[in-house]
């Protein structure tokens, strides 16, 4: 059972990690750094080490913002999960065409990705023990009932490629870089059945082929409504199945039925909700970490999706996070904390 007075990171100290995604605001405001240095064992950057951020150019590196993250978790010994290698979504798009704005070859391309893995790995890898190797590659949806399920999102790395090896690629890429640090395939609805089954499939394929898979990051994008407890059980007992290394990498819980990728902000406001709403918040919150507690033997961490309410990218009003838009813990984080 969790201590009163203890910080999240020491009520779980036992089960596994407990991180937070920041921004350049978070680590630089002491409330906001000391809050983080109370209560997280780990962090992500949210935005500041994805492709675009960092080499936004094709020979131009930009490694302020990133490097500040870095440096703040060396100087107060908090692990850095690395986030993320390769994602369709800002990425350098760069990489993708050559003078004339035309699609390159696949080799080219690998090159690329190549260049663009090491050098950012290398950089970090003193303080980063786990990367986001390859982010939202498997597509949503139902399966094809007229033939075989293609299973990946026809992305830009697809069309220049055709198959999966662009993922694989870059897992063999990351490992070369730092043979040390674990390496996630990370996705949204990783609780819908069907996308669940096409990303185990898809991991187990490639592992047996000696692509160095070592978890599998369920982003845990949820609301108040769902998915259902039943769901996440099952989704965690099969990866669990397929790999050693779990994380919830982006857990955030809104207070609409928007899920996953989508970004339409559908709440109206914060006079909106009620002690109703709060509670089926505490409810759901309380639902992924006794699920997350009872397999701890394979989850090592379970991060939310920025520091509060103000910094969440679903808006304060969706009232997603432990800690409100004044930086204070709501019920939901004594639920989380106290647990029993």
């Amino acid at each position: 059972m969790a201590q009163e007075g203890k910080g999240l990171k020491d009520a779980y100290r036992e089960c596994f990690l407990v991180g937070v995604s920041v921004n350049q605001r978070n680590i630089s405001d002491s409330l906001q750094s000391n809050l983080i240095k109370r209560e997280f064992s780990s962090m992500t950057a949210e935005n500041d080490m994805k492709p675009v951020s960092v080499h936004p150019r094709d020979g131009v590196w930009t490694w302020d913002r990133a490097d500040r993250i870095a440096g703040f978790c060396r100087q107060n010994g908090i692990k850095l999960r690395g986030h993320t290698l390769m994602w369709h979504n800002q990425m350098c798009d760069w990489m993708f065409y050559d003078g004339q704005h035309n699609l390159v070859s696949k080799e080219v391309l690998f090159q690329r990705m190549r260049e663009h893995i090491h050098t950012v790995v290398s950089r970090y890898k003193d303080v980063v023990y786990c990367w986001d190797v390859f982010n939202e590659a498997v597509k949503d949806g139902p399966r094809n009932p007229d033939g075989p399920d293609q299973p990946l999102r026809e992305s830009i790395f697809y069309k220049i490629c055709g198959n999966d090896e662009f993922i694989r690629k870059a897992f063999q890429y990351a490992r070369e870089a730092d043979p040390n640090a674990l390496l996630f395939y990370n996705d949204y609805n990783e609780c819908d059945p069907t996308k669940c089954d096409r990303i185990c499939e898809m991991v187990k394929e490639m592992k047996a082929a000696g692509v160095p898979i070592d978890g599998i990051g369920m982003q845990g994008h949820y609301n108040i409504h769902g998915p259902s407890a039943e769901d996440i059980e099952a989704a965690v007992s099969k990866y669990t199945r397929v790999v050693d290394h779990i994380h919830m990498t982006e857990l955030d819980v809104r207070a609409n039925r928007e899920m996953g990728g989508q970004l339409e902000f559908s709440h109206n406001g914060e006079a909106a909700i009620t002690e109703e709403i709060k509670k089926k918040q505490e409810d759901k919150y309380n639902e992924v970490f006794s699920i997350m507690r009872k397999h701890a033997d394979k989850v090592d961490c379970v991060t939310f999706w920025n520091l509060s309410d103000r910094d969440s990218w679903l808006g304060a009003d969706n009232y997603p996070l432990l800690f409100d838009r004044d930086y204070k813990p709501k019920k939901a984080y004594y639920v989380v904390r106290d647990f029993k």
